[in-house]
């Protein structure tokens, strides 16, 4: 551990104690061999982080069965979700496109798509 973070840690505990549980969070992703020990590993680290990292616990149980599908075959949906912001972001700076073909347009270019077959 670096000598900066160690001096945050004893200037503010409760961010040094929110370091730590980070840490411990990406270690249950890396770490878990199956579904049933990525779960219940999980499920731990949301017991021992409830207190300090409340709205993400929440998060969690909600969508439990969704996150913990990540220990069957590794996969996330994080492309998905990056073509979704990239689209959002296209539609906002493109506000006044005269039709959805400009639209379109703009969006394929965005990943240098053949436009002649779009």
């Amino acid at each position: 551990m670096s000598l900066k973070l160690e001096e945050i840690r004893e200037v503010v505990p409760l961010l040094g104690k929110m370091h730590q549980q980070k840490e411990e969070f990406r270690r249950v992703f890396e770490d878990a061999k199956n579904w049933g020990d990525g779960a219940s590993k999980l499920l731990d680290w949301m017991e021992t982080a409830k207190e300090t990292y409340k709205d993400s616990v929440g998060t969690i149980c909600r969508w439990f069965g969704e996150v913990t599908n990540y220990f069957e075959n590794r996969t996330t949906n994080g492309v998905v979700e990056g073509i979704n912001n990239k689209l959002k972001l296209i539609k906002r700076s493109g506000y006044g496109f005269r039709n959805f073909d400009n639209f379109k347009l703009r969006s394929l270019i965005c990943w240098h798509l053949d436009i002649g077959r779009a």
